[in-house]
């Protein structure tokens, strides 16, 4: 019989010695730290690395929408990005009081839906000072109007247009509201054992606090976790981050407004002559008829163009740039 076998009467005796206290049991061996715990139930699919990118990028969200709803509701406003972790769709779901507003909107047409949660105490002093209120919250919390979710709607949309901005780095996005409920519950459009990346702002409007939500299923941003990582940011080549600077600034450049001007023509007069002008007098000017005229961009002659009509506006049809040379002359 094989050593590793015990035999029937030396199995009697190690229970016996158990038994009487002649043999102790082995103590359990202390925890190595170098093991954690895994819950079957609710799998880790978001690393920390992961987490933290997603954290750096809505911390840039959170600027970009005090900055944004100061402006438009032209009082004080503060967003600021209080935590990112990452539960099952149905414990976010159960969190949420109600009645509150859940927008659910598409990212693009590869990755697929995601929601905003606006709570009461965002939406009403928000409501209230669009109507030309002072910005309060209703004693009692009440279902929104078809005009304020409406209006909700209209100003969801531009916070979501805000979003577009901070994931242009990672991916591009063009955020469409899909449709919004007051009850949460009724939004059961991802699997409720569906893990999602939760990112919650505390949002401050008058004094008065309130909270919004951000919810990404896992299954919406699988395609892009690897560029949810260091490794992403640092492997690309200077070449195509200095193309995607160039092309970025290009698209900044492109919502710039510039003034244009179109000289008609110069001349030489003398004080006198200019002091003695009257209505009717006719100034000869050093163009020719068909000479091209000067076209100004912010002071500064770049185009040379010819004089027409387009419609019932007096329009001018550019017909190249001016060379070094005729930039000199007109100096």
């Amino acid at each position: 019989m094989s050593k590793d076998i015990l035999s029937q009467s030396e199995i009697d005796s190690l229970i016996g010695a158990l038994s009487s206290g002649t043999v102790q049991p082995a103590e359990k061996e202390e925890d190595d730290g170098e093991h954690r715990g895994y819950d079957f139930r609710r799998p880790s699919k978001f690393s920390k690395e992961h987490i933290r990118t997603l954290q750096f990028v809505h911390d840039n969200y959170s600027r970009m929408l005090s900055n944004y709803l100061g402006a438009y509701l032209r009082v004080p406003v503060q967003v600021q990005l209080i935590s990112v972790s990452q539960v099952t769709y149905e414990e976010f779901v159960f969190s949420l009081p109600v009645p509150t507003l859940v927008t659910v909107f598409n990212m693009n047409a590869d990755m697929g839906s995601a929601m905003l949660e606006t709570n009461a105490s965002f939406v009403f002093p928000l409501i209230d000072l669009v109507f030309g209120g002072e910005g309060s919250i209703p004693k009692e919390t009440r279902e929104l109007t078809d005009i304020e979710l409406t209006v909700m709607r209209q100003i969801n949309e531009k916070l979501l247009s805000n979003l577009r901005y901070v994931w242009e780095d990672i991916v591009d996005i063009t955020p469409r509201v899909e449709g919004m409920e007051t009850n949460p519950q009724f939004n059961q459009i991802f699997a409720s054992t569906e893990t999602v990346a939760l990112l919650t702002f505390s949002t401050q409007i008058k004094g008065n606090q309130g909270l919004l939500n951000l919810c990404f299923p896992f299954i919406t941003l699988e395609k892009i976790m690897p560029k949810l990582t260091a490794q992403f940011w640092f492997k690309q080549s200077p070449q195509e981050i200095s193309r995607f600077h160039e092309t970025r600034l290009l698209r900044q450049l492109e919502k710039v407004e510039v003034e244009v001007g179109v000289v008609l023509g110069r001349t030489t007069v003398t004080l006198d002559d200019f002091l003695n002008f009257s209505t009717g007098d006719i100034i000869p000017l050093h163009c020719m008829e068909g000479d091209d005229l000067d076209v100004l961009v912010e002071g500064e002659a770049l185009f040379k163009a010819q004089p027409g009509a387009l419609g019932q506006n007096v329009a001018i049809q550019v017909t190249g740039w001016l060379t070094g040379e005729e930039e000199e002359e007109r100096v």
